[in-house]
């Protein structure tokens, strides 16, 4: 623990904080540029030192609908794999499902989303048929052993619809738990539009039904929000957390929006407050500043571009 924690609220005392990446799928699927496939497996093995919980590596969709990950089964199967780490893939489909076991995949991510019209404009169908269609994808992926998670997307919030009801996001998540057996859950703040109070409440109510359901929050820090949602999810008793390395990502359906909470500072952050990320820093930095270099621009990363808190500069003649 930091000497330099805080007492009181924002005190950690060694509680442990499982962040999970998802730069390597989330963030890379929104560049222009393709990163080579040798660059994307090196880069997951050097994520894997870090001590993550859980690397998201890639999706399995069609190489036309993401061009960027269309050397998906190669670099799944082609990383170095650490023992009791997690290694996820996002799928959409049956065909999904074949592609992502075959590779050798460990959790299978589907996603749907909260909002009628989101979800339209997002995968082409209503929630109804999403639902139907997703829930032969949760069955093919227990007939075959794999981990099952459901990413509920808009889950705080519609660039379309603007507020969506809590008793909806339940209602989906009732659903994934009770219906498909889903290990997990995770709630999406797709375009950056939670707010801690929010966050807290909701958080509040999924745990009161589902205490033993691996919960995991995923924001994106498109209104500056980011962090302060990280940490009342935490006072909610959440402990689960996407990030993407260098903060990537975005969604193209909200015009401006910045990429998802930057890995880096968020686990900056939680360090300095006492909490047991088990990330190696310092290593994660490292990884970080691969990007500029391959995606052909800068990154959001504030630690990248300044440097930890006591990273100390030379006094001034």
């Amino acid at each position: 623990m930091s000497p330099h924690a805080p007492q009181g609220r924002w005190q950690g005392q060694s509680r442990r904080i499982h962040m999970q990446e998802v730069g390597t799928r989330d963030g890379l699927q929104m560049e222009s540029v393709f990163v080579p496939t040798e660059e994307k497996i090196a880069l997951v093995n050097a994520l894997s030192e870090t001590g993550l919980a859980k690397i998201e590596v890639t999706s399995f969709v069609s190489p036309k609908a993401i061009p960027a990950l269309r050397d998906a089964e190669i670099v799944m199967r082609e990383i170095t794999r650490k023992p009791g780490f997690v290694y996820a893939a996002l799928v959409p489909n049956v065909r999904g499902v074949e592609r992502a076991i075959d590779a050798q995949t460990d959790e299978l991510n589907l996603v749907m989303s909260a909002s009628e019209t989101h979800n339209q404009s997002n995968l082409r169908m209503s929630r109804d048929e999403s639902f139907t269609a997703l829930s032969q994808v949760a069955q093919a992926g227990r007939q075959a052993g794999v981990s099952i998670n459901v990413s509920l997307s808009c889950s705080f919030g519609c660039p379309m619809e603007g507020d969506v009801a809590e008793q909806s996001v339940l209602d989906g998540c009732r659903r994934f738990i009770e219906e498909w057996g889903s290990h997990g859950v995770t709630l999406c703040d797709t375009t950056g539009m939670a707010y801690p109070s929010q966050v807290y409440t909701l958080i509040q109510a999924f745990r009161s039904r589902w205490p033993d359901t691996e919960l995991t929050l995923h924001f994106h820090n498109t209104r500056g929000l980011g962090l302060a949602n990280v940490l009342a999810a935490i006072d909610a008793g959440a402990d689960r957390f996407d990030s993407s390395l260098g903060g990537l990502g975005g969604c193209p359906y909200a015009p401006g929006a910045t990429g998802n909470v930057c890995s880096e500072e968020i686990v900056h952050a939680l360090e300095l407050m006492g909490y047991d990320t088990g990330v190696d820093l310092n290593a994660l930095i490292v990884a970080a500043r691969r990007l500029p270099a391959l995606i052909g621009h800068d990154i959001p990363s504030q630690i990248v571009k300044a440097g930890q808190r006591l990273d100390l500069h030379p006094k001034a003649c």
